[in-house]
């Protein structure tokens, strides 16, 4: 086995950046595994309702039609990230990203059952006996434990979590709802359990292009190469700049640590997840040394060869390109909040019936058919009265004769509705008019909506 293909045995660290990680592992589990038990007027607060065609986002309901909000919401989760990385590497990466988070869980389950990395290998290079079985069983029994809820879980996003859970404890699931289930709890147990840092060297695509955003003024993991080479072991009494030696005593355990296995001694690398893991064992092993913390820190390539000083190194944070990036975030959350702002609560889509472009009927009136949606964003029922304009006495009419249609909060409702205007003076062909859609909910609320329409007269 080549050393790109060897197993990687990171060893447990402990320090300032091990304690952060350990915080966004649990605030991002507690969101994850609680966000769709939460509720909100009577139903769940987050659903991505697919049969239903409705998102559900606490009080926000999106319909098919809302596709623009999802279209911000990715540039503003693109741009952002850019942003992020542009100032400080690969932090998601490091602290926030699934793929981290779960490779963490199942590490910490790992060492729990088969001790800390010399264990670990000395087991793996042991033959099979009734302890190695026993612990390797435990340790996999727990990762497909974490799995399974990890992928019951993410379907309670899709599909009603507590009328989910009720199904699968009762055997009652659907086949495509066991197939989702089980995929998503195997891809788990195997990208956590088994690929780990291979999703981040081979598989992210974030990792290929993150080096077009990271310049000489982002901060980084950096090693101080000045102050560390020459590297080379020698006691804790020994006088290092006697012995024309840098602080680095090369214990390898920058490497030990690495979640990816990569050694930041010989600079920064795409492999690198900025997790901090070798900072804290730097800073650990200088402890022991009596030299000064730092060897291996975040600090900016600029800083590292021009001696730039923290402060200044932070200042220069703000330069051009994220300037750029920050203007562009704030737009976008502006535009989308503008545009949330602005919605109405009621939605009213026209289309014409294509098989009838325009009939004569009694009276010398001129019938047009039209198909209505309704679309009710709001959390009372609507009682919509129609009208329209832009031809001489021209009326809009529900199937039932009425000018009205009642719909349900968060519901949508499409009915075949009649158009008619007096031929007789009237121009044969096409004409433009508008539709207008006016509810009033029980409180007294009144909204409104208008929507273009073609009426055809024939000859």
């Amino acid at each position: 086995m080549t050393a790109v293909d060897a197993k990687i045995y990171a060893r447990a660290v402990t320090g300032t950046f091990a304690r952060w990680r350990v915080v966004f592992v649990f605030l991002t589990q507690a969101l994850f595994y609680g966000l769709p038990w939460l509720q909100w007027d009577g139903r769940q607060a987050v659903l991505f309702d697919l049969g239903a065609r409705r998102f559900y986002l606490f009080g926000l309901v999106l319909w098919p039609q809302d596709m623009v909000y999802l279209a911000l919401l990715l540039l503003i989760s693109a741009v952002g990230l850019f942003l992020f990385t542009a100032l400080a590497g690969r932090l998601f990466c490091g602290y926030a990203c699934p793929q981290t988070v779960y490779s963490e869980i199942f590490a910490w389950i790992e060492r729990k059952v088969e001790g800390d990395r010399s264990a670990r290998q000395r087991l793996d290079q042991a033959p099979w006996s009734a302890r190695k079985l026993r612990l390797k069983a435990t340790k996999h029994a727990l990762w497909l434990a974490i799995a399974w809820w990890t992928g019951s879980t993410f379907i309670g996003y899709f599909a009603p979590i507590r009328q989910l859970a009720h199904d699968l404890f009762t055997l009652q699931l659907g086949p495509w709802q066991w197939f989702w289930i089980v995929f998503y709890s195997l891809a788990t147990w195997g990208n956590a359990g088994f690929l780990r840092e291979s999703v981040c060297k081979y598989m992210c695509p974030y990792a290929r292009f993150q080096s077009v955003m990271v310049d000489r003024d982002t901060l980084v993991v950096a090693y101080d190469k000045a102050r560390g080479e020459p590297r080379g072991g020698r006691s804790r009494q020994a006088d290092a700049r006697g012995l024309s030696l840098g602080d680095c005593v090369d214990c390898n355990w920058c490497v030990q640590v690495c979640p990816t296995g990569i050694d930041i001694r010989n600079g920064l690398q795409y492999m690198c997840i900025g997790c901090g893991a070798c900072v804290d064992a730097c800073n650990g092993v200088m402890k022991k040394m009596h030299y000064a913390p730092g060897l291996i820190r975040y600090a900016s390539e600029r800083a590292m060869t021009e001696s730039v000083s923290r402060t200044a190194a932070i200042r220069r944070l703000l330069r051009p390109r994220t300037a750029v990036y920050g203007t562009l975030l704030l737009g976008l959350v502006l535009a989308m909040a503008g545009a949330l702002w602005l919605r109405q609560p009621l939605r009213m889509d026209v289309i014409r019936d294509r098989g009838v472009l325009g009939r004569e009927v009694a009276g010398g009136m001129v019938e047009n058919v039209y198909r209505l949606q309704f679309i009710n964003t709001s959390s009372l029922p609507l009682q919509v009265a129609l009208s329209a304009d832009g031809l001489r006495d021209v009326v809009v009419r529900a199937p039932d004769g009425s000018s009205g249609v009642h719909v349900d909060p968060l519901d949508n409702k499409v009915i075949a509705a009649v158009a008619r205007a007096p031929g007789a003076g009237a121009e044969p062909g096409a004409h433009r008019i508008v539709i207008h859609a006016v509810g009033t909910a029980p409180d007294g609320s009144v909204v409104r909506t208008d929507e273009p329409a073609s009426f055809f007269i024939p000859q």
